[in-house]
């Protein structure tokens, strides 16, 4: 165990906003003996919408700060996305943290080894959707052959133009890259940096990875609703 903290101060309120229910005033109560029974807290509270919680990070407040997490606590805040659906639960946290998904353009896969057959599948879904993928070399060779339309792009240290100058040049909208090992973290670095301030959507997990595919894939059946909280609670 890395940390035991007893606070939960960004947890109850997103918890409390999701549910609609005021967690803090009733374990307050229970602190004093009013049970749970006794506040009208019976069986599992189980809302109809879908609630995700984006942490929203300053990295591009300060030069050359890298945008790879650790185990450190680095966000200044979160944001949250409500809808009847996951995926469009997503995109609005996404846009709310203020990385908004394209609707199409170019996609740049870069992904180690073990997330290359789930990325397959994503970037059929891509193409599907009008966007066209490029990949380094290893990446692009691995979607060829299985169907996926695919350029090939230089990495940084293999000659130019490279994958640097395509994000400089607003030619990338959307940016897969999960790295492992310290020589290929070091290596997308500059990767990292350039989609961070030009601000070009990246995602460095395939869970994330999917959840952005899946969103993109939301937007293109339909624009977003909004409703207040309490109209979704109401329905509940």
């Amino acid at each position: 165990m890395l940390e035991a903290n007893p606070r939960a101060s960004r947890t109850v309120p997103f918890v409390g906003k999701a549910t609609g229910v005021p967690w803090a005033k009733i374990a307050a109560l229970c602190t004093v003996g009013k049970s749970l029974a006794e506040q009208g807290i019976r069986g599992t509270v189980l809302p109809r919408h879908l609630s995700v919680k984006e942490a929203v990070f300053p990295f591009h407040r300060f030069s050359k700060a890298d945008t790879i997490l650790g185990p450190e606590m680095r966000s200044t805040g979160e944001v949250m996305g409500l809808d009847d659906s996951f995926p469009r639960a997503f995109a609005k946290a996404q846009i709310a943290a203020g990385n908004a998904l394209p609707r199409g353009g170019r996609v740049f896969i870069s992904v180690r080894d073990e997330d290359k057959p789930g990325v397959a599948d994503l970037g059929a879904r891509l193409v599907k959707l009008g966007f066209e993928v490029v990949a380094t070399a290893c990446t692009a060779d691995f979607l060829r052959r299985r169907g996926v339309p695919c350029q090939t792009v230089l990495k940084v240290n293999e000659g130019r133009p490279h994958i640097v100058d395509k994000l400089i040049d607003r030619e990338i909208a959307l940016v897969f890259n999960t790295t492992s090992g310290k020589k290929a973290i070091d290596d997308s670095y500059s990767i990292r940096r350039e989609t961070l301030m030009n601000g070009i959507p990246y995602f460095t997990a395939l869970t994330s990875c999917r959840a952005a595919v899946a969103a993109i894939e939301a937007l293109a059946q339909g624009p977003l609703t909004v409703k207040s909280l309490q109209e979704y609670h109401s329905a509940a």
